[in-house]
């Protein structure tokens, strides 16, 4: 199989990319590195089959080009992180609405199935607990930025589900909660990262609001391994899916486990959503998926414990160190060695 994958140098976009050439497919990415990485990539650019395009969407030459050269594209390209949606509320419509629109357009030419990420915050206030995917969305007014990616999110499936409707475009549609797991920036707000980041760093592991709001978090291995199988099933087509783990567990809980698994001396401490985001930044209590649809299509649901989930992550900060640190003593190796050259004093 020939898979694009778009927002490919990101968090999730990397970890599918490298399953999809473990199994043996062509993989092409396109992604402007907005909130992407190279770092997420370069491990994967030294395969024959690895494929990787710089630029946005909007490039829609090349972006037509690259849906023909494909079977099925995965679009996961996105504004993404609560940080940026608050801070960037026009950066994030437009992104996700015209980004999806560009990309359903073009693989509805050549008849390519898509896969499109959507998210769990689509349902955004509803207390009705498991989220099913045929339950009523609850969005807060417009008034409050915050809701402005569920909402883009919200319209981005209705346009899948249009094409597919309409124009007979195979797409489907996933709903992530909370996907987790090595190489998630805590930039744009991502809670987990920014847990470990802190505990390892010895600095204050900060929770935002009372932390008594809930969770589910899905290793990235695990919600990849769910994309593939809707793809390959060829029962999700049309469908809008829910993929994440339903193991529930309050932010206060998380901070407990991460500084436990890290070791930290770390205090935890509290931020109101008013200092952390903005005034009347509103949040949901809780954010639990049915996976009955999943496991029904696929077979499959996650199962990665979140202690292992922590574990993953706390290894992968861990690992960035050491390289950091070994590129430091190089750095500082070579500079020593050339002063010493040129009869001068090294000052690192």
């Amino acid at each position: 199989m020939r898979a694009l994958v778009t927002g490919g140098a990101g968090f999730i976009g990397s970890h599918l990319a490298e399953a999809l050439l473990a199994r043996g497919d062509d993989v092409f990415i396109l992604d402007d590195l907005s909130t992407g990485s190279v770092e997420n990539i370069r491990h994967l650019k030294s395969c024959a089959k690895f494929h990787y395009v710089f630029d946005a969407l909007q490039n829609r030459h090349l972006l037509a080009e690259m849906v023909d050269e494909s079977d099925v594209v995965f679009h996961l390209a996105a504004a993404v992180g609560v940080r940026l949606i608050v801070e960037s509320p026009v950066r994030t419509i437009e992104t996700n609405v015209n980004g999806t629109q560009l990309v359903l357009e073009a693989a509805s030419k050549k008849r390519k199935t898509v896969f499109a990420a959507s998210t769990s915050e689509v349902y955004g206030k509803s207390t009705n607990v498991p989220f099913c995917e045929d339950s009523d969305l609850v969005l807060g007014p417009t008034t409050k930025g915050r809701w402005s990616y569920a909402a883009s999110k919200a319209l981005d499936e209705f346009l899948g589900l249009s094409y597919w409707k309409e124009k007979g475009l195979p797409v489907i549609v996933a709903r992530f909660f909370n996907t987790v797991g090595p190489r998630q920036t805590g930039r744009y707000g991502m809670v987990l990262p920014n847990f470990v980041s802190q505990a390892l760093s010895g600095e204050p592991i900060t929770i935002y609001g009372t932390g008594k709001q809930s969770r589910c978090f899905c290793h990235v291995n695990d919600a990849v391994q769910a994309i593939l199988r809707l793809v390959d099933s060829g029962q999700a087509v049309g469908e809008v899916v829910n993929v994440g783990s339903d193991q529930e567990v309050t932010i206060e809980e998380l901070a407990q486990v991460v500084k436990q698994r890290a070791d930290s001396s770390s205090a935890i401490v509290y931020v109101p959503y008013d200092q952390a985001y903005e005034p009347g930044f509103e949040d949901m209590l809780r954010r639990v998926p049915s996976l009955e649809k999943l496991e029904m299509i696929t077979k499959f649901s996650p199962q990665t414990p979140l202690p292992a989930i922590v574990d993953s992550v706390i290894d992968h900060f861990r690992g960035k160190r050491e390289v950091l640190t070994t590129d430091a003593e190089a750095e500082i190796a070579l500079l020593a060695r050339a002063v010493s050259e040129a009869g001068g004093t090294a000052t690192p």
